[in-house]
This record gives C-alpha cells, structure tokens and sequence, in this order.
C-alpha cells in the first residue's frame, strides 16, 4: 500500500511565503512590537555600565542614582507592557494562520480523488490529520513567533554590542563556528531522521486502525498473532525513529550550551583585559559582558526551536503533499448523445502485472436491468467501478454514449452514473442536511419525496424533529437498515439516469433487504440499473443476467435462459435456492 506524497523543500517554501505575503501586515506589526521590547530590554545593561563608569570615577551621586534607576524602572515598565501586547497579537496571528492552514488541508483532502485515498489507505491520512496536524500546531503557533521573536532579539542585541564596543565584542564571536558546524551537521542528519519518524507514525496508525476496524475479521481468521506482531514491528521502527531523532539532540543541545558558555567566559576574559589596558572603559566591559549573557537566551531559543521547526517542517511537507495529488479529470466536458453505456475490451489491473479483467466487452442499454453475478474475486465490484468512472481501464475503453467516462468531468458524470456500496455513512448533522449532500439546493418536499421513495418516511416522521433531528455519535443513532435507506434516498436526489448498485443491500437482513427493494422497483423504473449482487433474486428479476468468473464474461441473458443453459448460472442459482427454500 503505497503512501500519498510529500512536498519536496521547494513546495513548502513557496507555500510559506505565500502565507507570509498574506499576512505581511500583521507579522510586520507583531514584529515591531517585540523589537521595541527588545530595545527596552536592551536599557537595564547599558544603564548599569554606566552606573559602573560613574562608580570608578568617584561620580556617582544620589540624584544619579536616582536618575538610573528611574530610566531601569520605566524600561523595565515598556518591556512588561510591549512584550505582553506583542505576544498577544503573536498568539492571534498563529491562530489564524493555523485555522487557514486547517480548512486548505481540509479542501485538498477533500478534493482527492478516491482512488488515491484508496490506495493510500487510512492510516496515512489519519497520520496527517491527526499527529501532522498537532504538530504543525505548536510550530504555527509557539515555534514560529518566538524564532522569529528570538532571532529580532539576537540581532538588537549584537547590534547594541558592537556600538557600545567592537573591540569587545570580537570576543563574543569565538562560538559562532561551533554554533555554525553543529547546526549545519544536525539539520543535515536530523531532517531525514524526522521524515522517518512521520511515516513510522503513519504506518503505525494505519496498522492499529485497520486491526482495530476489522477485529471480527482477525479473530474469525485466527490472525491476532500475525497482526499483533505487525503491531510491534511497526512500534518498533517508530521507536528507533524516535531514538534517532533523540539522540541527534542528545549531541547537538550540550555542544550548544557549551559554545553560550564559552561565549561568555571568553568575553568576560577579554573585555576584563581591555579594560585594564584602558582601551576601553569598565562600564563598557561590563555592559558588553551582560548583553554577551543576555543574547544567550535569544539563541538558545532560535537553536531550540529549530528542532520543533524541523518536525513542524516535515509535517507541513506531509500536508501540502496533499494538495499536490490532482484529479486528472478535465473540468470541461461535451455531454454524451445518448445513454448506452459501453466497455469495449477493457483490462484493469490493481498491480502492474496482474489483470483483474481481463479483456471484458459489454453492452448495457437505457433503461435495463442488469444483474451482475459470480464468484467473491470474480472481479464484479472492479466492474462496478468502471461503470461509475471511480477508476480507469488499463486498456480498453468505458463510454456513455459516444464519450469516455475517464474525459467527463466528475460533476457531468455523477449526472449520468451513481455508485451505491454496502459501505454508507452517516455525518453528523441532521436528516435534511445528510440527504442534501446529494443535492445541495433541495428543497423540504423534495427530501420527503426522497425519503417516502425509499419507504424511510415513517420512521424519519417519528423521530423528535423530523428531518431536521440530529444524526451521528451526537445524535440519533439509526440502525444499519435506516443508514442504507438514507444512502438510497440522496441517490433518489442526485437523479443519476444509471445506478451502479454493489451489493447495496448486502448489509441489510434478508427481510430487511427485499423489502428496500421492492419499494425502489418505483423509483428505479426507467432508469438503467446495473445491480452487483450475491442474493440471486436480484439477478432473477433482472432484465438480463451477466455471469463474470476470472474477470471475463462467462455468461449472458436472460434468467431462464441461463438457467436452461445449465452452466455456471444454472450451478449458482441451484446451490442459492437449496440455501433459501423461499426462492423461486
């Protein structure tokens, strides 16, 4: 099962800076506000240095005194107020920007075409939205303001080193190639390590999900020891994953707080040097060696976070990769001349190599009833498919009318062709607002035409608000019957002029199923309906009878004919009828 993509550094570049020319003004805003705090928190240091002048030279005097601590105490006062208005707006930026971030993931997921989805499986996309999505989340919202906070800071505060004494501050440079080399070498070797630790994570949610999902299936097939020791495997690599990572931080944060050490040591040395040569003052020497312990904090923040950078980096990577899968369809389309629905030698393969169908040729005419039948692999449902233009053929061709599926744009075709599963879902909301998603302007008459259509009106009229009760783990809890009732019912909405049918009643029981659809014989009427089914009474009462085994057509026509040709029909409907004596 292969994963969806991750955006290479280029695309994550482009996004952000889309992002920045979007906000520009706010960030600029935010930005000026921590710098002013910074240039406050730059005053106590240069006011003691000061002080200290004064004291060497015996100048030092109460109204100067109280002067200086004036000017430390208003500063102080600015810094308190500035920081606090900053990080206000640095909060409400990162809110915005993350709840941007949140709806276009959202918008890309959902414009995935489903094959993708598909093909990805759950896990993946549960990784993005659930553990990609919390970590962006501290990046937008903490990482990013204090680096960029930090990284204003460092360079006000280098810059007030270097006015108030170059010569001093030379010193304070001896740790930028250790800071530099380490850097360089943890982003080379740590970027790949947090790659991996993202996919790891993935793979073990899919995993864990998709056990968890199917633990009726696991324990009928006695696959717990295999499938737990998948489990483990998988926590395994997401655990020396994580090792990884760790330990490139083990190396990396004790080699940054010895070069802030060395810093200050080395500084301290100098500036102490030069002062007792008298090149520069004492005030200078102590000012500069308080902004040296000062900048420490500022870089040790743009060197920590980077680390949070790096996992916001990649997850934001893993994000816009979904934006980056396109539909391939056209957005434009000719409408077809007719409704006959054709597959002309059509291959289809799920792995290169190995053919589902195998040059399968139909004909399908308005308004007829097929049934589709054979064995489980037979490749029925992979028919059902192609029909709805979820997937493409190999090779061959699947037309409506005189166009192909694969050319129509995904609005025009859902016109033409509807594909019912037994797979259906309920969203939270209410009863109108799940049907309406078939049709988005339907009004109240047409949903209650569309609920008495699929005979579901009398239970959804007898609940507390109608067809405006909420639905969902929140709501009312409908039962797998009325869930299949209401998927039907926002087909009746979409008007399609052929239904694809998969086993749409398969989860229904036996009574439960016949009795939907007898009630959508109505509602079916003039409309061509191919119906994918293992109850054969389906088949019976169809127009014509398709027989596919090995994905190829094994037999065709009528139900009395088939069942005169006594073939592999004939051996289908003899062993259904000895397992259900009702049928006839």
């Amino acid at each position: 099962m292969s994963q969806l993509p991750v955006a290479d550094t280029a695309a994550v570049r482009a996004y952000a800076k889309r992002l920045i020319r979007q906000h520009r003004s706010r960030l600029v805003r935010m930005l000026s506000l921590y710098a002013l705090a910074a240039f406050m928190a730059l005053i106590p240091a240069y006011v003691i240095g000061e002080i200290t002048n004064y004291a060497a030279d015996h100048q030092l005097t109460s109204h100067r005194i109280t002067i200086d601590v004036g000017i430390l105490f208003v500063s102080s006062i600015l810094y308190a107020g500035l920081s606090f208005l900053a990080r206000r707006r640095s909060y409400l930026l990162g809110e915005t920007v993350f709840a941007q971030l949140r709806e276009e993931f959202l918008e890309s997921v959902l414009a995935l075409p489903l094959v993708e989805v598909e093909r990805a499986g759950t896990g993946d996309l549960l990784s993005r939205t659930t553990n990609d999505i919390e970590a962006l989340s501290r990046t937008v919202r903490f990482a990013m303001p204090e680096w960029l906070v930090a990284v204003v800071q460092a360079l006000l505060t280098l810059i007030a080193m270097t006015i108030v004494s170059p010569l001093a501050t030379v010193a304070s440079l001896v740790s930028l190639p250790i800071l530099f080399v380490s850097t360089r070498y943890y982003l080379h070797y740590a970027t790949p390590g947090y790659r991996r630790e993202r996919m790891s994570y993935a793979t073990m949610s899919g995993s864990v999900s998709e056990t968890a999902e199917g633990a009726r299936t696991v324990d009928a097939h006695r696959l717990g020891a295999r499938q737990g020791k998948r489990i483990e495997g998988n926590i395994r690599e997401s655990f020396y994953s994580e090792m990884y990572t760790m330990l490139m931080r083990m190396v990396w944060f004790p080699t940054i707080e010895s070069a802030f050490a060395l810093a200050v040591a080395t500084t301290l040395a100098w500036s102490g040097w030069l002062a007792l040569h008298h090149d520069i003052t004492i005030g200078a020497a102590t000012t500069v060696t308080l902004y040296v312990v000062q900048i420490n904090d500022p870089i040790d923040r743009i060197v920590s976070w980077l680390d949070e950078l790096q996992v916001g980096q990649m997850s934001l990577a893993r994000l816009v990769g979904v934006s980056v899968v396109r539909d391939d369809r056209p957005t434009e389309g000719v409408e077809p001349s007719n409704e006959t629905i054709t597959m002309n030698d059509v291959r289809y393969a799920y792995r290169p190599g190995f053919d589902v169908l195998n040059g399968l040729s139909l004909t399908i005419r308005p308004g007829e009833r097929l049934a589709i039948v054979g064995p489980s692999g037979a490749g029925k449902s992979t028919i059902g498919r192609l029909l709805a233009g979820i997937d493409a053929p190999r090779s061959g061709t699947v037309m409506v009318g005189d166009v192909a599926l694969a050319s129509m744009p995904l609005a025009m075709l859902r016109r033409h062709v509807a594909l019912v599963t037994q797979e259906h879902h309920i969203f939270i909301g209410t009863v109108r607002e799940n049907l309406a998603l078939a049709k988005p302007e339907a009004d109240d008459d047409e949903i209650v035409r569309a609920l008495d259509a699929v005979d579901a009106l009398e239970w959804v009229q007898a609940l507390p608000d109608g067809i405006l009760t909420e639905l969902g783990t929140t709501g009312y809890q409908v039962s797998p019957a009325q869930a299949q009732q209401l998927a039907l019912a926002r087909l009746v909405l979409s008007d399609p002029h052929t239904l694809v049918l998969d086993e749409a009643t398969a989860m229904l029981d036996p009574r439960a199923a016949r009795h939907l659809e007898r009630s959508l014989v109505a509602v079916l009427r003039g409309r061509t309906v191919v119906a994918i089914a293992h109850r054969l009474h389906t088949a019976h009462d169809a127009d014509r009878v398709c027989v596919v085994i090995d994905g190829r057509i094994a037999e065709l026509g009528t139900h009395d004919e088939l069942v005169a040709l006594n073939g592999e029909y004939a051996s289908l409907w003899s062993s259904w009828r000895n397992e259900k004596p009702g049928a006839s």
